[in-house]
């Protein structure tokens, strides 16, 4: 609605149209102005018949802000006087206030194709396409009428707001297109012949890749949702070997990162339950903001963190056979919590927790 009521601002008392209007004194060969041939065309001119009689109605209602009203008379007038740009364009202005845009982008246009050399009828049409919020062709639009009337502030103010409000916009449209189109498979497609490598057969490798996607993309989609994730650990459980009615592939480690001691703890039971569990993998989710230990981003020398103070969570991938892990980046941007791509981290500089499987001395489970 910012949009419409902007808009509108250029269409207030003073920006109804004269009776002779004066930018294009000879806009068509012959001598007269469009209003005039129109007039002439019609039965009547502006200053002398009934369309000027009821177009001077209409004007008082559009003053006293009975846009309604204004519109039905300035109808009424054109009926009369069909060829009259200066019936259409404020028809137009009335339609506007009326929010009937559709309508009085139809009356922009016809004042613009009556009188192509008068600047109202561009003026018009940019107010319009400023209220429907497609701010480049409104932009072009009151281009178009500053040619005809270069010394209008006004117009050249709205062509800088405009501008930036472009801009705004299409950022705004980049924001919902990064966060409605989360593609961590294609983000991750380069491991693929590491993770072909590491776990030899391809549906072991394929589905502890597929794991890893899923469980990165929930944790994104979530986080734009909401602003956070929960702290847990996703187990990929062996289908064949895990007994489901014991172990859980979700295990919440709210407190883990309170301190060394909790820390300790919490590692040691979750490679118990990797262990116990048949797990094939596990993918460990963690928001910065609540790691009391260990602040891995804290470190100095070789081990110093290089992505600045940003908001976020980790993802650590555990396995027998591989280990990884991304910090993924947050911020607020359009008033929207976006997800930077993930930042991949030396894990053995960085992990979040110590390795949760033991490194295999045969074959991968």
């Amino acid at each position: 609605m910012y949009a419409k009521a902007v808009a509108l601002e250029g269409c207030k008392e003073n920006e109804l149209n004269n009776p002779n209007p004066k930018p294009n004194p000879n806009p068509n060969p012959g001598g007269r102005t469009m209003a005039e041939g129109g007039a002439a065309a019609g039965g009547g001119g502006v200053g002398g018949g009934g369309g000027a009689a009821l177009k001077d109605q209409g004007n008082e209602f559009f003053k006293a802000g009975n846009y309604l009203k204004a519109a039905a008379l300035y109808t009424q007038a054109i009926k009369l006087e069909p060829k009259n740009p200066t019936l259409y364009s404020n028809r137009a202005a009335a339609f506007l206030h009326l929010v009937k845009l559709s309508k009085a982008l139809a009356d922009a246009e016809m004042t613009i194709t009556l009188n192509p050399q008068w600047e109202k009828g561009y003026f018009r049409k940019g107010c319009v396409l400023e209220a429907m919020e497609r701010y480049d062709d409104a932009v072009a639009a009151f281009q178009v009428a500053l040619e005809y009337n270069p010394q209008s502030v006004e117009i050249s103010k709205k062509i800088k707001r405009l501008t930036q409000l472009a801009r705004e916009k299409k950022r705004a449209e980049e924001v919902e297109n990064i966060r409605s189109n989360i593609d961590m498979a294609k983000f991750l497609e380069p491991l693929k012949p590491e993770f072909s490598a590491k776990f030899g057969a391809a549906e072991l490798w394929q589905d502890v890749f597929s794991f890893l996607v899923d469980i990165m993309e929930s944790a994104i989609k979530v986080w734009h949702e909401t602003g956070k994730v929960d702290p847990r650990v996703n187990f990929l459980l062996d289908k064949q070997k895990t007994q489901t009615d014991k172990y859980a592939p979700i295990v919440n480690i709210d407190k883990a990162f309170e301190s060394p001691d909790t820390h300790s703890s919490c590692f040691a039971f979750l490679r118990q339950y990797a262990e116990e569990s048949f797990s094939r993998a596990s993918c460990l989710i963690a928001p910065k903001n609540i790691i009391s230990y260990p602040q891995v981003w804290k470190g100095q020398g070789s081990r110093k963190w290089k992505l600045g103070h940003s908001d976020g969570f980790f993802v650590q991938f555990e396995s027998p056979v591989l280990r990884k892990l991304w910090f993924i980046p947050s911020s607020t941007e359009k008033g929207r919590t976006l997800c930077r791509n993930p930042e991949a981290l030396d894990i053995s500089v960085h992990e979040v927790l110590p390795r949760l499987f033991k490194e295999p001395g045969s074959d991968v489970r």
